[in-house]
């Protein structure tokens, strides 16, 4: 599990982009204010696994809401059927293919300014889950 965790990092986008960071994925609904996407260097937005709004904005509205948060968006991205599935399954392809590849890994990147309670904490978590494909 290790190296899967290796291959998965997080990083926010406002943090200058790194050649170690490999394949740099944006998993946000939005476009992260006042950043080009010359400077973001992104290598693919892929908005659709990003909490849908109605759950972001729920959580924005009171943070305390992060354990519920952490269930509903699981959900998304579980429920077959849905936007954030697809997306999902999408992302997983792609992380395997640079893991067999032993390309340098992919990187989510995230707008949040709190990096231990946001939206791409819990799509990694969901990603690097044993036996889940």
């Amino acid at each position: 599990m290790t190296a899967a965790r290796e291959t998965v990092r997080l990083k926010r986008v406002y943090d200058a982009p790194a050649d170690a960071d490999g394949y740099r994925v944006l998993v946000d609904r939005l476009w992260p204010r006042g950043l080009t996407k010359q400077r973001a260097r992104v290598d693919l937005w892929l908005k659709e696994v990003a909490p849908s709004t109605d759950l972001r904005r729920w959580y924005h509205a009171e943070l305390t809401r992060w354990p519920e948060f952490r269930k509903r968006y699981k959900a998304e991205l579980t429920e077959p059927d849905t936007p954030g599935h697809a997306a999902l399954g999408e992302l997983r392809a792609i992380v395997r293919e640079h893991a067999k590849c032993g390309l340098k890994g992919v990187t989510l990147v995230y707008g949040a300014r709190d990096a231990e309670q946001n939206h791409a904490v819990v799509l990694r978590e969901v990603l690097l889950r044993r036996g889940s494909r």
